[in-house]
């Protein structure tokens, strides 16, 4: 965007939707375990995620994002599944906490092994369970991220080692 002296503001369509969809986002909350909590607490009047143009939605239907916060199991995986396939374009997921991300501590049969198995996630929140803090920053590093899509730009990604296996502790 360019600003004239004469106070014109000289842009593109394109900019003026990019800058429309980071500013406005509106989750979906798939809360599974302790990490809803935090979500709600995100939301609440504390935090205050409606002073940045992030409402709460109750439908797929009206989100362009979609927070997964908990622990996976595999009998939910298809229902996520169908909820981000509902979701219109475009459309970002966030995966909040360790569980959501890599299984946590349950390396079970049961427990899905991070979300990124079955729908593709744009920022990872760390932590068990995160911080309301820590999930803003997650929503911020995703307008980040849209910003930089849009001026054709990629984000370096800082990969997170997730331990593969646990050996018991023997004395």
């Amino acid at each position: 965007m360019a600003m004239t002296s004469s106070g014109i503001i000289l842009t593109t369509v394109e900019e003026v939707l990019s800058w429309g969809r980071r500013n406005s986002l509106w989750p979906v909350s798939v809360g599974l375990a302790c990490c809803a909590i935090e979500m709600m607490h995100t939301a609440a009047s504390r935090f205050d995620t409606d002073r940045l143009g992030i409402i709460f939605r109750g439908s797929p239907r009206q989100s362009d994002v979609l927070i997964v916060a908990g622990t996976v199991v595999n009998k939910v995986a298809p229902m996520l599944r169908l909820i981000y396939e509902q979701m219109p374009d475009p459309k970002w997921v966030i995966s909040m906490g360790g569980c959501a991300s890599a299984g946590g501590p349950f390396p079970t049969y049961p427990t899905l092994q991070g979300v990124d198995r079955i729908i593709p996630v744009d920022v990872y929140i760390p932590g068990c369970p995160p911080t309301p803090q820590a999930l803003l920053w997650g929503i911020l590093e995703l307008q980040k991220k849209i910003k930089a899509k849009k001026e054709g730009k990629e984000l370096i990604e800082i990969p997170i080692k997730v331990p593969q296996e646990s050996k018991p502790i023997s004395k």
